[in-house]
């Protein structure tokens, strides 16, 4: 049995097959390896609160992952400790040795794979829906589609030293049931700190986008129409009345919008109202119907919100209500 007793694993096997028949308690993946499979061991662990997922493990022969339909939406970070990390997305490789991090959406990543004869690594799985909410708020506009992040972290840079100490410091407080896992509002902000790094340190599609946002703020009468939006978010309001509460025309506020926010006054209002609706499916205290819940936020064709939840946040509105009650969290794995 390959020997690596720091890890205090809490799965351990000879066989491949059994690896992945096992890790589906994390989550289910699709895997196969290059090599003979004579003499393989492995070992692992996990731990979670639902939100942010810290697997470990250690094995003797390299093998490939890749994401099912039944996979979680994830951002996966791979800390390797021994041996090589790496993703593959379309034509492209990137690898990690030990002391470097890799980044990968694990639907937009082709596959993960380990390599060496001593391997082993660490891994935090960060709810996909994290990073894209937090753009989206940076950006105060729905977020679809791939954010093509680029995997590998420059760790000579001051944000990438910072990225790199912060997950450090997430892995240390998690491993072995560690004190953040009892530490609910120290995990909570520790989880927005690594989401709003990823959204504003590392480099993605709307990275330009971000930039352009902190050296051209919005505008007074902008400013005004977005509070009062969200002071009125659950009542019925027209475009007339913002334009009136911000004391511009409507012409003068649609055309503010699209300058400093590139969207309409009404779909930045429909994406305040998607966002607070989210909040309450993700609310384990809030026993409203699903379909209470789009009509607490004026949102009265059920199927429309449905597609629009989706397309913003890579999931139904029936699953992300599921998700309030994710094994991991529950179960509190430990060694």
């Amino acid at each position: 049995m390959f020997d690596n007793s720091e890890l205090a694993p809490r799965w351990a096997g000879t066989n491949f097959e059994s690896m992945l028949e096992t890790l589906v308690e994390v989550a289910p993946f699709e895997g196969y390896s290059t090599d003979a499979m004579e003499g393989f061991t492995w070992s692992a662990n996990a731990w979670s609160d639902g939100t942010l997922t810290l697997t470990e493990m250690a094995c003797n022969r390299p093998w490939h992952l890749s994401a099912t339909s039944g996979t979680p939406e994830w951002l996966t970070i791979m800390v390797p400790r021994d041996g090589i990390c790496g993703v593959t997305l379309g034509q492209n490789t990137a690898t990690a040795l030990p002391g470097q991090l890799l980044l990968g959406q694990n639907h937009e990543v082709d596959r993960f794979f380990v390599q060496g004869t001593l391997h082993r690594s660490e891994k935090l799985h960060l709810d996909w829906s994290v990073i894209s909410q937090t753009v989206g708020e940076l950006l105060e506009a729905p977020v679809s589609g791939s954010l093509d992040l680029l995997p590998q972290v420059d760790q000579h840079s001051p944000a990438g030293i910072l990225f790199k100490n912060l997950v450090e410091t997430i892995i240390s407080g998690m491993r072995e049931d560690g004190v953040l896992l009892h530490s609910p509002i120290a995990m909570t902000n520790l989880t927005q700190a690594l989401g709003h790094l990823v959204a504003r340190s590392m480099p993605h599609r709307y990275s330009r986008q971000l930039e352009k946002k902190i050296f051209a703020p919005a505008p007074w009468h902008i400013r005004r129409a977005i509070d009062f939006m969200r002071a009125n978010i659950s009542t019925p309001i027209t475009m007339s009345m913002v334009a009136h509460a911000a004391n511009v025309s409507v012409r003068t506020l649609e055309t503010g919008f699209r300058t400093f926010k590139e969207t309409t006054p009404a779909a930045y209002l429909r994406t305040l109202r998607l966002r607070a609706a989210r909040q309450d499916l993700l609310d384990p205290s809030n026993r409203l119907e699903i379909k209470d819940i789009c009509l607490r936020w004026g949102f009265f064709h059920g199927g429309r919100f449905s597609a629009m939840y989706r397309s913003v946040y890579g999931e139904t509105p029936q699953e992300a209500r599921r998700r309030r009650g994710h094994p991991l969290a529950n179960s509190r794995l430990k060694s």
